[in-house]
């Protein structure tokens, strides 16, 4: 199978609408010469549910190249190679833009990780290979295609070759869609956004990296700043105290509660930015938020509870300004009381020998 994850789901990220709503054959194309390599016989597009406006549009793109015979049986008069796609409308869970979640919403069960390996490219839809990719990589497929891949490789770096669609939003003049060469500066985007004065940047959404202003000369690419696409700018005015706060509130949503850890440690990170929102935060929860991290790091069934820290941890670093002037001054630190938390289990059972 061939599957496209249309399930742009991360904060700050639009590309993948705008290449559905205006370049939808690029994509399709796209899928047919992956479909053609691997001989796969059906496509599926994984449709983000707030996306459902363009699920008519995309159906009749879909008619018009059937009618072309560029999909369905004997594509353009070839023997045995049969493709075609359908749509599959999602229903607004950030979880299953991870693609075993995706395909186990396409199977028809709750948008849950699965345990990997087996990987999708084994044992995916139906239980048989299945390649998936997002929307802008068969985008670029079916470029390539055309073109060949000298063309592709002669942008970018040594180590990430081509160019990246960049949803570009926030505190700046002119935000939208830049297409940019891998090895562009976070500053040159800036410049070229209007955003000059800019204090911070969120790149690749709340699950990606918050640069200062101190770091706007490091570059998109994979051996520096990777993204899937978001470009979120901050100006002075912004406190990045609430902008992490906001993305917890994010995570804490969202985690589908299949593991522990990040059922309850998105949602811890919730509450402790919330308690220091009111006043009422130490340096104890400063401290505890960054134990949090590392539980969710090691414990964490999938990469939204790995990440699901970053925002707090990263702008507690770079903005400790931000956290400071919300801590109480407090003459000691709080520590937990084990005794007074098993008081009530202790009365419950009647125990009070030594190991209660």
């Amino acid at each position: 199978y061939v599957v496209c994850n249309a399930d742009e789901g991360e904060p700050g990220t639009f590309k993948d609408r705008v290449l559905l709503n205006s370049h939808a054959d690029l994509v399709f194309e796209g899928m047919t010469v992956c479909a053609r390599v691997i001989g796969a016989k059906q496509g599926l597009v994984y449709l983000r549910g707030e996306y459902k406006n363009l699920l008519e549009k995309l159906k009749s793109v879909l008619a018009r190249r059937r009618e072309k015979g560029l999909l369905g049986k004997g594509i353009l008069g070839e023997q045995g190679f049969d493709f075609d796609i359908e749509i599959h409308l999602g229903a607004g869970a950030y979880i299953c833009g991870e693609e075993s979640a995706l395909i186990e919403s396409l199977e028809g069960k709750p948008g849950k990780p699965r345990n990997r390996p087996p990987f999708p490219d084994r044992c995916g839809y139906r239980n048989q290979p299945t390649v998936v990719n997002n929307v802008e990589t068969f985008a670029c497929a079916a470029r390539i295609a055309e073109r060949g891949a000298a063309a592709f490789t002669a942008l970018g770096t040594p180590q990430s070759t081509g160019s990246k669609l960049i949803s570009v939003s926030g505190d700046c003049m002119r935000p939208g869609i830049y297409e940019v060469p891998f090895g562009v500066t976070v500053r040159q985007i800036l410049i070229e956004c209007g955003a000059e004065d800019a204090h911070a940047v969120q790149v690749s959404g709340p699950s990606g990296t918050c640069i200062s202003f101190r770091e706007f000369d490091r570059i998109i690419a994979f051996e520096d700043l990777p993204t899937a696409g978001a470009f979120m700018v901050f100006s002075r005015e912004r406190d990045m105290f609430e902008v992490a706060r906001n993305f917890t509130h994010f995570f804490a949503h969202e985690s589908c509660g299949f593991c522990t850890p990040c059922r309850v440690g998105t949602s811890l990170l919730r509450n402790t930015m919330d308690k220091l929102a009111a006043g009422k935060g130490s340096a104890y929860d400063m401290n505890e938020m960054k134990n949090i991290m590392h539980i969710l790091l090691d414990m964490a069934h999938c990469g939204l509870g790995h990440t699901a820290a970053n925002p707090v941890v990263q702008t507690m670093e770079k903005f400790p300004d931000a956290y400071e002037k919300r801590l109480m001054k407090l003459d000691f630190e709080p520590a937990f009381d084990l005794d007074g938390a098993l008081s009530t289990a202790r009365l419950i059972t009647g125990r009070d020998d030594e190991w209660a």
